[in-house]
């Protein structure tokens, strides 16, 4: 049987610590494989094989991130009800997040396949990465539907306060990502294709695997009337999660106009800029797995009319992420050259460069990390208090502080400005987050006090 953890009771700082660990876990192996990805490119097919897969980046995190925004929103739901005891509830909006999901992953796997030309050609990818990014990355929109329902049953699992099964799932996918990888790009010399298809092969599996833990908790009970279409509840969902995905899809477009102006400076600027970006995605998975702890610990509480506790919730993942930030920061600053080595073969032509970009980069992004951590606990926050609205606008100062680098501060800075502009987003969308939470915070402890 599936283990639950009613966080309604209890020290928050010790659920949201217990809960983050195995999220911790899970996010890092998850871009550990990920790296290992990356490094298996670079390394086995070449530089410009790296920056081919590194074009791709915020095209597919297009689809990525707006699946697991509205996923990540769907299971908020599940949550709440799982706090109030609801478990009816809780059965209906796990069967119907799932029908949502199947059908944007449709929607996302055509839309994707038709715009991945236009887009690549849009962005102005090097005419000697061109082809490898398109066969890269339709071969990774082939599997949308795959990766948004393991999205969607892994986010199932956190809502039940279970994070111990993601981590078990992420286990078993690295493990298998890594070997075919090594299998298809090295034996079956695949190249590019076999990179793709064994990230999606990893997937599948750990989508099983999650499918196989949901229907062994106690209070789940997917019987025939639970699938039953509830239109009044898909909209609630949809209404719900769409601000989320949005938030998500207005800060790729941010990326992409950003990564138009990196394409510009060529193949080697490319391949170090992607390589940095690889250990970006290490370094931001802390800070998303503690938001995501909060989030179940806060929207549990939250559906149980704890409102005093909630406020405690996000006191102690504040102090939690300021703590972690410093130390990922400072741990990443001193060994930032030779992690960077991993993806960039210096005897190759152009790798010394890359380096160069890679560790110039990432110099810059963790003095400003913090921020980064910061910015994931009150978007959180306002998701499990139901409000989801404020996490798009941050979107928009994301997207706002990317273009005015990458097109109008690069003309002074120069390519400095493509280095600065991630932190520079991160400072414009806590502001949308931030100052929101603490007008809510407030406004719902005095609506508390008022009718005791």
């Amino acid at each position: 049987m599936s283990k639950t953890v009613d966080m309604t009771y209890g020290s928050p700082a010790k659920h949201i610590l217990k809960f983050a660990v195995p999220l911790i876990l899970t996010n890092m192996g998850q871009q550990l494989y990920m790296i290992a990805d990356a490094a298996i490119v670079g390394r086995g097919v070449g530089v410009k094989a790296l920056a081919a897969v590194g074009a791709t980046d915020w095209c597919y995190w297009l689809i990525l991130w707006s699946v697991t925004g509205m996923t990540q929103g769907f299971s908020t739901f599940v949550s709440r009800f799982f706090g109030d005891k609801n478990y009816r509830a809780v059965n209906k909006s796990i069967a119907m997040s799932i029908v949502l999901s199947i059908l944007i992953g449709i929607v996302f796997t055509a839309g994707g396949m038709i715009a991945a030309g236009p887009l690549l050609t849009l962005l102005k990818t090097p005419a000697d990465i061109f082809d490898g990014a398109y066969t890269y990355l339709m071969t990774m929109i082939a599997g949308t539907v795959i990766v948004t329902l393991y999205n969607m049953t892994s986010s199932i699992l956190r809502a039940f306060g279970d994070g111990k099964s993601p981590l078990v799932a992420m286990i078993i996918a690295a493990l298998l990502n890594i070997g075919l990888d090594c299998l298809f790009v090295f034996v079956f010399k695949w190249g590019i294709f076999g990179a793709a298809i064994a990230s999606v092969t990893a997937q599948l599996v750990s989508f099983v695997y999650c499918v196989l833990k949901i229907v062994k908790i106690e209070c789940v009970k997917l019987d025939k009337d639970i699938w039953k279409f509830d239109f009044t509840l898909l909209k609630e969902l949809f209404v719900f999660g769409f601000p989320l995905a949005l938030q998500f899809v207005i800060v790729t477009l941010g990326g992409i106009i950003l990564q138009s102006s990196v394409n510009l400076q060529g193949s080697v600027f490319i391949a170090g800029y992607t390589a940095t970006n690889k250990v970006y995605g290490l370094l931001e998975s802390s800070a998303i797995a503690v938001g995501l702890s909060s989030c179940t610990f806060l929207a549990q509480n939250y559906g149980a009319g704890n409102y005093k506790r909630v406020k405690r919730g996000v006191v102690t993942t504040t102090c939690i992420v300021v703590i972690m930030g410093v130390a990922v920061s400072v741990i990443t600053y001193l060994g930032r050259r030779p992690l960077l080595s991993l993806f960039l073969d210096q005897t190759e032509a152009g790798g010394p460069e890359a380096l160069d970009v890679a560790v110039h980069y990432i110099t810059i992004m963790v003095a400003y990390l913090v921020i980064l951590f910061l910015l994931h606990v009150f978007r959180n926050a306002l998701q499990a208090m139901e409000i989801s609205i404020w996490s798009m606008l941050s979107g928009f100062g994301e997207l706002v502080a990317r273009v005015v680098m990458a097109k109008f501060v690069i003309n002074y800075m120069g390519s400095d400005a493509l280095f600065v502009a991630e932190p520079f987003a991160w400072v414009g969308a806590l502001l949308f987050v931030m100052i929101p939470y603490f007008f809510y915070q407030k406004k719902l402890l005095s609506n508390t006090n008022q009718h005791r």
